[in-house]
């Protein structure tokens, strides 16, 4: 769905200090990373909100529009924290009228719905990080 940088990312190593680090790991971590810095400044928005601010903002690379190689494009931190993006119509039971197009996803009655998508982000943050440890000590231990 989006792309990340995932060649000679700079990461903390085991024992202290730091290191290149290449593959989808680190390109995980930094999408989840975004996610939760998303759900952070807009607690309101529901996981499926959280990806359309995400995509919407996203650099778009290769072929215009999504395709198969970036998705639908590279993630941009800043833009995803600062634009405004329309609300997701697919999340809206009405079209919004012209004063909401400008401002951000309407906030979600359903409190479930993200707190199980936030809880399911923190794992797979914790997840990823503990891979990229484990495949730093063994790097180091070759």
């Amino acid at each position: 769905m989006l792309a990340a940088p995932a060649i000679d990312v700079v990461s903390t190593a085991p024992g202290g200090g730091y290191s290149k680090i290449t593959g989808t790991s680190p390109a995980t971590a930094i999408i989840a990373g975004v996610a939760a810095l998303v759900r952070s400044k807009f607690p309101d928005l529901n996981a499926t909100e959280v990806i359309h601010r995400m995509t919407a903002t996203a650099i778009d690379k290769g072929d215009p529009g999504r395709d198969k190689e970036y998705g639908f494009g590279i993630v941009n931190p800043v833009a995803a924290l600062t634009a405004d993006v329309p609300p997701n119509r697919a999340s809206l039971s009405s079209a919004p009228t012209p004063s909401e197009k400008a401002k951000s996803s309407p906030p979600s009655n359903n409190t479930t719905g993200p707190v199980i998508g936030f809880a399911i982000l923190v794992a797979g943050l914790v997840i990823v990080v503990g891979a990229v440890i484990l495949l730093g000590r063994r790097a180091n231990n070759r």
